[in-house]
């Protein structure tokens, strides 16, 4: 259960910011008070949607983390999703939260001549979250079919009530293509 909220609330904010970065060279374009008026009206409550799908992600990959501490194959790559997302996370924090801060007071009137660079900024900081959750997301894939494969190399090769611990000494299941 933990490894698919990860995944959804992964691909949920991945999903976020693949808009952030389709919209962003057409942004770059545009004249100070429409952008204004974009990133104060088009945004409205994406924080409130998006944001606990982002919190979601980090903190069940890194529940992940712990639980797959003895299998060095999901560990590596649910690791290295869980430091993903935090960063990804950081990035908004220290890049974008600070504009959104700014621009909130903001009128057309009010727009302070260096409005280029928050712009800058805040497009920066989606792109890079968009790099860093991509990978996260990938990295979570990659986990999940591995799972997903030794759960099934384990139930063809164990019987129905044997294996390990079971107390008795498994026989491997032969089928068509053994030989045998």
């Amino acid at each position: 259960m933990i490894r698919w909220i990860s995944l959804v609330s992964t691909a949920v904010t991945l999903g976020a910011l693949t808009a952030h970065v389709l919209e962003l060279p057409n942004k770059l374009a545009l004249e100070g008070p429409l952008w204004l008026a974009i990133q104060q009206h088009l945004y409205r409550g994406w924080g409130a949607v998006i944001g606990p799908f982002e919190v979601a992600a980090m903190v069940s990959t890194w529940a992940l983390v712990l639980r797959e501490g003895a299998r060095p194959t999901l560990f590596r790559p649910t690791l290295l999703a869980a430091m993903l997302l935090s960063a990804a996370l950081a990035a908004f924090f220290t890049l974008n939260a600070p504009v959104n801060a700014a621009l909130a007071a903001w009128t057309p009137s009010t727009l302070p001549p260096g409005w280029p660079a928050y712009r800058l900024r805040w497009e920066a900081g989606h792109a890079l979250s968009f790099a860093l959750v991509l990978t996260a997301f990938l990295a979570l894939l990659g986990a999940f079919f591995r799972a997903m494969l030794a759960r099934a190399l384990h139930q063809a090769a164990w019987p129905a009530g044997a294996g390990p611990g079971k107390g008795n000494l498994p026989s491997r299941r032969r089928n068509d293509t053994d030989g045998k």
